[in-house]
């Protein structure tokens, strides 16, 4: 039989939630099933109250003086708290860096592409990372890609912002354009 620490066991038990007996207060606030309040009582006369009707006391606010405790079904209130938890992260989206690359040198038609590609990204909610590499002696020529960074971002100035301005990085150029706020 294994041995159990006392440490572990507290932790255990801390990390539930304060339910039916657990409840160590000697005057508790209790709020009935309907949300009226039933007044202040202690922990054992309102466990006998949820236990006429086959619920559970749950302790809502500790911080509060008395403390209050609420007369509930805990395991129908613990399941809403998991459906409301997963419709949030359902509804959030996270917003990606997505990457755009090219080259000083880049013809029209393929600027337009590289273009609408960063405005489907941005109206999807993604930042952009609009990134020109450098070949050899190319990078003599950082001037001409700051022009062609700074383009896209006129070209995009309606939907998205600048938030890192072009920046030279070894054999790259890149800048960061990011979906505007609403307002």
């Amino acid at each position: 039989m294994p041995i159990k620490s006392p440490i572990i066991e507290k932790r255990r038990t801390r990390d539930l939630p304060q339910i039916n007996e657990r409840i160590r207060f000697p005057q508790i606030r209790v709020i009935g099933t309907d949300g009226e309040q039933l007044g202040i009582l202690t922990p054992r006369e309102a466990q006998e109250i949820a236990d006429e009707n086959g619920l559970d006391l749950v302790l809502v606010s500790d911080k509060a003086d008395p403390p209050v405790c609420r007369i509930m079904d805990y395991g129908k209130y613990k399941f809403e708290l998991e459906k409301k938890a997963r419709e949030a992260k359902k509804k959030q989206h996270t917003s990606e860096l997505k990457e755009v690359k090219m080259r000083y040198t880049i013809e029209e038609h393929d600027y337009q592409v590289r273009v609408s590609q960063a405005d489907r990204f941005i109206k999807a909610g993604d930042k952009v990372k609009a990134t020109i590499t450098f070949r050899g002696r190319e990078i003599q020529h950082s001037d001409l890609a700051e022009k062609v960074l700074k383009r896209m971002a006129d070209d995009l100035k309606e939907i998205a912002e600048v938030q890192q301005f072009p920046k030279k990085e070894g054999r790259n150029m890149m800048m960061i354009l990011s979906p505007k706020k609403a307002g």
